[in-house]
Protein backbone atom coordinates (compact mmCIF):
# COMPACT_ATOMS: atom_id res chain seq x y z
CA UNK A 1 0.00 0.00 0.00
CA UNK A 2 1.54 3.61 -1.02
CA UNK A 3 1.77 6.36 1.15
CA UNK A 4 -0.53 9.22 0.51
CA UNK A 5 -0.59 12.77 2.00
CA UNK A 6 -3.46 15.35 0.89
CA UNK A 7 -3.44 19.26 1.50
CA UNK A 8 -6.54 21.04 1.17
CA UNK A 9 -7.77 24.18 2.30
CA UNK A 10 -9.96 24.42 4.77
CA UNK A 11 -11.04 27.65 4.50
CA UNK A 12 -12.78 27.06 1.24
CA UNK A 13 -16.30 25.64 1.38
CA UNK A 14 -15.76 23.72 -1.77
CA UNK A 15 -12.55 21.97 -0.48
CA UNK A 16 -14.62 21.09 2.58
CA UNK A 17 -17.12 19.37 0.83
CA UNK A 18 -14.95 17.70 -1.53
CA UNK A 19 -12.45 16.24 1.67
CA UNK A 20 -15.76 15.18 3.70
CA UNK A 21 -16.71 13.06 0.73
CA UNK A 22 -13.19 12.06 0.51
CA UNK A 23 -13.11 10.85 3.90
CA UNK A 24 -16.31 9.43 3.93
CA UNK A 25 -15.08 7.59 0.69
CA UNK A 26 -11.73 6.44 2.54
CA UNK A 27 -13.01 3.76 4.94
CA UNK A 28 -9.81 1.93 4.83
CA UNK A 29 -7.86 5.10 6.40
CA UNK A 30 -4.97 5.02 3.85
CA UNK A 31 -5.18 8.89 3.18
CA UNK A 32 -4.16 11.57 5.52
CA UNK A 33 -5.79 14.81 4.79
CA UNK A 34 -4.05 18.06 5.99
CA UNK A 35 -5.57 21.44 6.09
CA UNK A 36 -3.02 23.76 4.77
CA UNK A 37 -4.95 26.63 5.42
CA UNK A 38 -4.29 25.48 9.48
CA UNK A 39 -0.59 26.41 9.00
CA UNK A 40 -0.05 23.04 8.62
CA UNK A 41 4.05 22.57 9.37
CA UNK A 42 4.82 20.21 7.08
CA UNK A 43 3.91 22.07 3.64
CA UNK A 44 6.11 20.62 1.13
CA UNK A 45 5.83 23.78 -1.14
CA UNK A 46 4.39 27.55 -0.18
CA UNK A 47 1.47 27.91 1.11
CA UNK A 48 0.13 29.97 -1.28
CA UNK A 49 1.16 27.69 -3.83
CA UNK A 50 -0.29 25.05 -1.72
CA UNK A 51 -4.20 26.70 -1.34
CA UNK A 52 -4.08 27.82 -5.63
CA UNK A 53 -4.01 23.59 -6.63
CA UNK A 54 -4.51 20.52 -5.17
CA UNK A 55 -1.43 18.42 -3.83
CA UNK A 56 -0.76 15.35 -2.76
CA UNK A 57 2.38 13.60 -2.31
CA UNK A 58 2.10 9.59 -3.28
CA UNK A 59 5.51 7.42 -2.23
CA UNK A 60 7.21 10.60 -1.62
CA UNK A 61 6.35 12.46 -4.97
CA UNK A 62 4.57 15.42 -4.87
CA UNK A 63 2.09 15.63 -7.00
CA UNK A 64 -0.09 18.67 -8.48
CA UNK A 65 -3.69 19.04 -10.06
CA UNK A 66 -5.46 16.30 -11.85
CA UNK A 67 -1.77 13.79 -10.75
CA UNK A 68 -2.72 14.57 -7.36
CA UNK A 69 -6.68 13.59 -7.56
CA UNK A 70 -5.59 10.38 -9.62
CA UNK A 71 -3.23 9.75 -6.48
CA UNK A 72 -5.87 10.39 -4.46
CA UNK A 73 -8.91 8.19 -6.29
CA UNK A 74 -6.45 5.09 -6.38
CA UNK A 75 -5.88 5.06 -2.68
CA UNK A 76 -10.35 4.94 -2.46
CA UNK A 77 -11.44 1.30 -3.83
CA UNK A 78 -14.26 2.62 -5.42
CA UNK A 79 -12.23 5.59 -7.56
CA UNK A 80 -9.36 3.63 -7.82
CA UNK A 81 -10.45 2.75 -11.60
CA UNK A 82 -10.64 6.25 -12.44
CA UNK A 83 -7.50 6.46 -10.48
CA UNK A 84 -5.42 3.74 -12.32
CA UNK A 85 -6.84 5.09 -15.71
CA UNK A 86 -5.29 8.57 -15.46
CA UNK A 87 -1.94 6.55 -15.39
CA UNK A 88 -2.55 6.84 -19.07
CA UNK A 89 -0.53 10.21 -20.10
CA UNK A 90 -3.27 11.21 -22.52
CA UNK A 91 -6.12 10.64 -20.36
CA UNK A 92 -4.48 13.16 -17.44
CA UNK A 93 -3.64 15.74 -20.29
CA UNK A 94 -7.37 15.80 -20.57
CA UNK A 95 -7.81 15.75 -17.05
CA UNK A 96 -5.50 18.52 -16.37
CA UNK A 97 -6.88 20.72 -18.59
CA UNK A 98 -10.20 20.21 -17.24
CA UNK A 99 -8.74 20.99 -13.84
CA UNK A 100 -6.87 24.14 -15.44
CA UNK A 101 -10.39 25.41 -16.65
CA UNK A 102 -12.67 24.17 -13.05
CA UNK A 103 -9.60 26.93 -11.16
CA UNK A 104 -11.00 29.92 -13.71
CA UNK A 105 -14.42 29.20 -11.84
CA UNK A 106 -13.62 28.30 -8.65
CA UNK A 107 -13.33 31.56 -7.21
CA UNK A 108 -17.08 32.49 -8.49
CA UNK A 109 -18.08 29.01 -7.04
CA UNK A 110 -16.66 29.76 -3.00
CA UNK A 111 -18.02 33.06 -3.25
CA UNK A 112 -21.53 31.87 -3.94
CA UNK A 113 -21.08 28.87 -1.55
CA UNK A 114 -19.80 31.43 1.58
CA UNK A 115 -23.17 33.36 0.66
CA UNK A 116 -24.98 29.94 1.31
CA UNK A 117 -23.64 29.60 4.47
CA UNK A 118 -24.02 32.84 5.82
CA UNK A 119 -27.88 32.62 5.11
CA UNK A 120 -28.17 29.89 7.25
Amino acid sequence: MSELTVWHDGDCPLCRREIAVMRRLDRGRRIRFVDAAAGANDCPVDRAALLARFHAREDGVLLSGAAAFAAMWRAIPILRPLGLMARNPALLGLLERGYVAFLKVRPGLQRWLRRREAMR
